[in-house]
């Protein structure tokens, strides 16, 4: 369903639940940053009324999930700490097209906000399958169906400003990417991507 070309390595759950201090944390970014993102794509893109209606309650549901996982560090006596660079995303932005017209640019930026959301899903669904917290489990699985809504309306929304056929190559192009970036990385169980 996701078309992620890798799949996470199924260690990742284990080195995730021997860090869940340090995937809260990250996952509280991951919010807050698909959040920002939102934002950011209403603000430079305002004349897309769909997109504003369509993202709008979208920015709300994602800070409320900030909210949920700064529940969940309070409930294990946890707080944030500084943000870390996410170098995933990083890496995924530097392969970004570039230039194009200002609708190739929202189609940009809608596909990599659904590869984002894509990939988060999985790596929920992974936690709400096999992380040993049952709590945890319910949490992850709510989230998981959240991200794979968040997934599909960027991926219709770039479909509404470009060919189908485009966004298909496109995020066909994007996913073969993402695939060599986490193939690059060390398995760390300390970051949600």
């Amino acid at each position: 369903m996701l078309g992620l070309k890798l799949a996470t390595d199924p260690r990742w759950v284990k080195l995730a639940e021997k860090s869940i201090e340090e995937i809260l944390i990250d996952h509280a970014y991951c919010e807050q940053k698909a959040t920002s993102t939102c934002i950011s794509i209403i603000i430079n893109f305002p004349e897309y009324k769909d997109v504003v209606k369509e993202l709008t309650p979208i920015v709300s549901e994602e800070w409320s999930h900030f909210k949920m996982v700064l529940n969940e560090l309070d409930k294990r006596g946890l707080s944030l700490t500084r943000m870390r660079k996410d170098e995933y995303v990083s890496q995924l932005s530097k392969a970004m097209i570039k230039g194009g017209n200002h609708n190739d640019r929202l189609v940009e930026k809608l596909l990599l906000a659904g590869l984002i959301e894509a990939r988060s899903c999985e790596r929920f669904r992974l936690l709400s399958l096999h992380i040993s917290d049952d709590n945890l489990k319910e949490f992850y699985h709510k989230l998981m169906i959240s991200e794979a809504g968040h997934y599909r309306l960027f991926l219709d929304l770039a479909t509404k400003y470009s060919s189908e056929k485009y966004v298909k190559k496109r995020f066909d192009e994007m996913l073969d990417l993402e695939a060599k970036i986490l193939q690059s990385f060390e398995l760390r169980g300390d970051r949600v991507h």
